[in-house]
């Protein structure tokens, strides 16, 4: 079988890309020391690695090629000879003739096999002269190209030839993932975080094949999205933060680029404007949205479940309708997020009538309605998602509605918990979350919710206690690599005592991308004599 795909695909690439391209000129083989690539620190687990001992050598006599007549793929593979001349300082030309004589090949194949039933799933054949990525999707593609790049090594083998070689070891590996929603969200509302925070916040959660970033951009204490038809929601609402600093927020030209950021990294972003509570920021900028008919005052601290729009009058579904109807204009993928969390000092029948009325407007702006777990006490349709992060309760609720429901568990997700009582940054509300204790628990079987009724786990991070991007990498990591793992791998391939292995082995690339993460005493951390170097920009 796997000879024979080979074979195949190799004929194609031959008899095109390569005659196209450059003659091939054949090399005495490179005898790299034996190699087994089921021992390699990918994260997350592959579903099956099969080694075979050898090695495929990438240097400057390597060209990249990909099927040329489906969308993505070209693509896909430019953003590898990218993250290649990144790290490695070596230029490998995408279907283009070369100045130097082509030895060995990466060909990023369309391919229709029936074993590739998920649009994610993808497969590598690594050999000593060729490296074979099968795909039916760019995206699957872009999933695989991931597992490449964590394959090459940080260093080269100047010994056994006379240019630079990286040896990258031989085998298969045939992978598909868990969930097809995996995620982390970042709060940039109680603390504001720019445009290229949140980029690089992509680049390293898409490294991990994490593919949602849901973006709480209202709280109490900031609007962080430019509203055309309500400018004073970023005038007034977003002038602050949590300790009085300045606040910002996104134009929607800053929030398209973010979304067509995430678009290049096969990332959905899920937009949240919180409701009906935590509304401060919102009704400070318009007072008749306040539920108490007072007018209130810009908020600086931390309490929560002191706010609540007023929720009986049709002015008030006048503004969510614009809101909901600007963001969804500039949000492709398919989801709106309301919120609904600790509202407090809304009475439950309103909030009920709320949250009902709310589901309609999203439903005619083209939306899926996401909310935090709160929300399955009102009477919704199947196809809103219930995200839960407290109540067991309300998860039944919401299974007994038929609806997905995203896994959030504050006391195993919450990113911005902090990791011991000697912690920096973070609160402990829910618990201490270790980086082992962040990793050992298993979504399949959480609360007793069915795996059928799973969308996927995403990891909140909430921003009360960090204002820099330092802080937010100290909070996200390494505790997000866990979350991608148990996200993409099955539960049969997940074990702590080799992930902390294979954990401590992703320094070097945290290192090299000057993420400032926790560095764990649980886990023994590979040295790395890497300092970081400018990331360039897709």
């Amino acid at each position: 079988m796997f000879k024979s795909v080979v074979t195949r695909a190799l004929t194609v690439l031959y008899v095109g890309a390569l005659l196209v391209a450059c003659q091939v000129e054949k090399k005495k083989r490179i005898n790299f020391p034996p190699t087994d690539l089921a021992k390699e620190n990918l994260i997350p687990k592959p579903l099956k690695v099969v080694p075979t001992n050898k090695a495929f050598g990438l240097d400057r006599y390597t060209a990249i090629y990909t099927t040329q007549d489906t969308q993505g793929f070209s693509e896909v593979g430019q953003f590898l000879a990218d993250k290649i001349k990144t790290k490695l300082d070596l230029d490998v030309p995408v279907n283009a003739e070369s100045d130097v004589p082509i030895e060995r090949i990466i060909y990023i194949n369309k391919a229709d096999s029936l074993e590739l039933d998920s649009h994610e799933a993808y497969q590598l054949y690594i050999t000593q002269d060729s490296i074979l990525l099968n795909s039916s999707t760019a995206e699957g593609a872009f999933r695989g190209i991931q597992t490449l790049r964590q394959l090459i090594p940080e260093e080269s083998n100047d010994t056994l030839a006379e240019q630079r070689i990286w040896p990258i070891p031989s085998g298969k590996i045939f992978d598909n993932p868990n969930f097809g929603f995996r995620g982390s969200m970042l709060d940039v509302a109680r603390h504001f975080f720019s445009v290229e925070d949140v980029k690089k916040y992509i680049d390293l959660l898409s490294y991990y094949k994490i593919n949602v970033l849901h973006l709480h951009l209202s709280d109490d204490q900031g609007w962080r999205i430019e509203i055309k038809s309500w400018p004073k929601l970023t005038e007034i609402g977003g002038s602050t933060e949590v300790g009085g600093e300045a606040g910002g927020f996104f134009t929607q030209e800053d929030y398209k680029e973010i979304v067509a950021y995430a678009a290049k990294h096969y990332m959905t972003i899920i937009p949240e404007i919180d409701m009906p509570g935590h509304t401060n920021a919102a009704s400070v900028s318009y007072p008749f949205l306040n539920g108490n008919g007072k007018t209130p005052k810009l908020y600086e601290g931390t309490r929560v479940g002191f706010s609540t729009f007023d929720t009986a009058k049709d002015t008030v579904y006048a503004f969510i309708d614009d809101v909901v109807r600007e963001i969804s204009a500039i949000t492709p993928g398919p989801y709106f997020h309301i919120g609904g969390d600790e509202s407090h000092v809304t009475k439950k029948k309103d909030f009920i009538y709320f949250v009902e009325k709310v589901e309609k407007i999203v439903q005619k702006h083209g939306k899926r309605m996401i909310g935090w777990d709160e929300i399955a006490s009102a009477n919704i349709d199947s196809t809103s998602i219930s995200q839960y992060w407290s109540s067991g309760d309300n998860a039944q609720k919401a299974l007994k509605k038929g609806m997905k429901v995203i896994l959030s568990p504050a006391k195993k997700t919450y990113l911005d918990m902090q990791y011991d009582t000697l912690s920096k940054h973070g609160l402990h509300w829910a618990a201490y979350i270790p980086v082992d204790s962040a990793y050992v628990w298993t979504p399949e079987e959480y609360e007793g919710i069915p795996m059928e009724s799973i969308l996927g786990v995403e990891a909140p991070l909430w921003s009360e206690t960090i204002s820099n991007i330092d802080e937010l990498e100290y909070l996200a990591f390494p505790r997000v690599i866990g979350y991608s793992e148990l996200s993409w791998s099955i539960k049969e391939n997940r074990d702590w005592e080799n992930f902390k292995v294979r954990l401590a082995n992703q320094a070097p690339y945290l290192d090299r991308m000057d993420v400032k993460y926790y560095a764990s005493p649980r886990i023994d951390w590979k040295k790395s004599k890497y300092t970081y170097k400018e990331i360039q920009k897709d």
